[in-house]
């Protein structure tokens, strides 16, 4: 995990937060456990889309690509 934490402060709706505090309950894991790994899911999915709408850009041949840098 992180070597170095901070104590962090954000608001949730109500309902969230009654569903979370089930959870953990549930699951036996602290709160901060699962919106941590909740978190981290969530950027590997924003990372997967951008690199997802990156492939989607068109591309050019690498000769073209060095001839217009002037290589």
């Amino acid at each position: 995990m992180y070597k170095t934490v901070k104590p962090t402060t954000f608001t949730l709706p109500l309902p969230l937060l009654d569903e979370l505090d089930h959870l953990a309950k549930s699951l036996g894991k602290k709160k901060t456990a699962i919106v941590t790994e909740a978190l981290e899911m969530y950027m590997d999915m924003n990372d997967l889309k951008q690199a997802e709408a990156r492939l989607e850009e068109p591309t050019i041949e690498a000769d073209t690509f060095f001839e217009e840098l002037g290589v």
